[in-house]
């Protein structure tokens, strides 16, 4: 592969490095675009863009409940905490990141984002390849840059609601890596419209099957509607490509065949011989794998459960069941990674040690078809889906029975919440879509020691601010008051 890929690489890097008075920083300081069909393959395929979201915005959420001060658990010792995660759980207004700080989610996106639009406005001129090749490649990377803008936009921005999405602030839209074209703070609307154009183009032009699971897979199409359709509001067109997805994807993963043992990775194991529990890109439940970033990508035993998160383990359990997610990925008030025994009395800490797969998987789309039809559907089609995926994740699991379509919907959404726990962004989107809905919607309130903060259902604060180093070059952009 020629050198000169590496200064595309090297360009996206600092992507918001250096600033070019605009609203991003872009200004790469020479690069040549690559040449020929395998420099843009192997441009695809850097590893870096596999990377794609940070765990830290659950410090916005009710799922999380920070250590003690100096707690026995050092990894989850307050006071040990980046100052920045400290202002997120703490909920102060305005800016969270200190002046010279890295974004480790907005940085590393628009690089990816970057990258990928070298690949899209050029790969179909080089001259070697297939016509079919070359589609291939630049759909993979229409479907990247379609996700990156997903979790740029519901996390820098207002949640979409039809009524203002084509006023309220998203985020800049670049389609181009001309780094003199002019930037600008794009709506939610303009920033949806975008992602729904690019899903469009990509399908077509996606393969059945992939070398892994990396790669989207024409399939991934339905899954990301689905999942688009679902922050939008759109509950009939999010069944809808939920359920043809459903059509390509049917394997779920027993919970009830592992256990946990001593150490950190690979803690949760197979009983019969100990295999680690799978990662996201080997794990057969995904459809189409993303990884945390591998800057504040995880929050694995540094963050304990709310009480509010644990009492949704034992809402709709059967007696003499057992929750295997909670079994499995929480030490419930003591922990073994090393040759120490931790004892935090009353207390679960979040510990999975298994690399979750945060771009698009099979109990997602389970569950979105199951709120669904809560819905816009039919009620015993959301319990069907939700008894589905509860027998492989509960012991002695019974179905669940709902009276109406709002008790199937409450269940479903705390399945959801249980499911999606402390992976990438879930729940931060999810408490910004479900308190649209007044049956829903709540505020977060977090305790540490003696004092108390809360913020309602709608703050701003649970929009992340654009980072200070854009802010620095570029004043002027548009920001929202939180």
């Amino acid at each position: 592969m020629k050198k000169t890929i590496y200064g595309v690489i090297a360009g996206a890097a600092v992507f918001l490095a250096a600033g070019c008075n605009k609203y991003l920083d872009i200004k790469p300081k020479g690069y040549t675009i690559p040449e020929f069909f395998d420099d843009f393959q192997r441009l695809g395929n850097d590893i870096s863009l596999y990377r794609a979201v940070s765990a830290y915005p659950v410090y916005l959420t009710d799922d999380v409940q920070s250590g003690m001060e100096k707690d026995v658990n050092k990894a989850a010792s307050f006071a040990a905490l980046p100052q920045f995660k400290k202002n997120m759980y703490t909920f102060v207004p305005g800016q969270v990141l200190e002046a010279g700080q890295t974004d480790n989610q907005w940085e590393p996106s628009y690089s990816h984002i970057f990258t990928y639009n070298v690949i899209i406005n050029n790969v179909m001129n080089v001259p070697d390849g297939t016509e079919a090749e070359k589609r291939r490649v630049r759909a993979e990377a229409l479907v990247g840059r379609a996700f990156e803008y997903l979790t740029l936009v519901n996390t820098y921005a207002k949640h979409y609601d039809a009524a203002t999405a084509a006023t309220d602030l998203g985020v800049p839209l670049i389609l181009t890596e001309d780094i003199n074209a002019k930037y600008e703070r794009a709506t939610v609307a303009q920033v949806y419209a975008q992602i729904r154009k690019d899903l469009d183009e990509a399908t077509p032009n996606l393969y059945e099957k992939v070398p892994n699971a990396f790669h989207p897979p024409k399939s991934v199409g339905f899954a990301f509607l689905s999942r688009m359709y679902l922050y939008m509001g759109d509950y009939q067109n999010a069944l809808k490509n939920a359920n043809e997805a459903l059509k390509l994807a049917n394997k779920l993963v027993d919970y009830k065949i592992y256990t946990t043992r001593k150490g950190t990775f690979g803690r949760v194991c197979t009983l019969a011989d100990s295999t680690a529990f799978p990662d996201g890109n080997l794990n057969p439940e995904t459809i189409w794998a993303r990884l945390s970033s591998s800057s504040y990508g995880t929050v694995n035993a540094e963050v304990y459960a709310a009480e509010d998160l644990i009492s949704t383990f034992k809402r709709d359990l059967p007696a003499g069941a057992a929750d295997q997610r909670f079994k499995l990925f929480y030490c419930d008030s003591t922990a073994q990674f090393g040759t120490a025994v931790v004892k935090f009395p009353g207390r679960v800490l979040w510990a999975s040690y298994a690399e979750a797969n945060v771009g698009l998987s099979l109990p997602e789309i389970i569950l979105t078809a199951a709120e669904c039809e809560a819905r816009v559907g039919d009620k015993d089609k959301a319990l069907a889906h939700l008894n589905n995926l509860r027998n492989f994740r509960i012991k002695n699991n019974q179905p669940l029975v709902a009276a109406t379509k709002d008790d199937a919907l409450r269940m479903a959404v705390e399945e959801r919440r249980r499911e999606l726990a402390f992976v990438g962004t879930h729940r931060l989107f999810d408490l910004k879509r479900l308190n649209k809905d007044p049956r829903f919607a709540k505020s977060v309130t977090h305790k540490h020691g003696a004092e108390t903060w809360t913020i309602p259902a709608n703050d701003n604060r649970f929009i992340l601010p654009v980072p200070p180093k854009v802010l620095s070059m570029n004043p002027g952009i548009p920001q929202y008051e939180r």
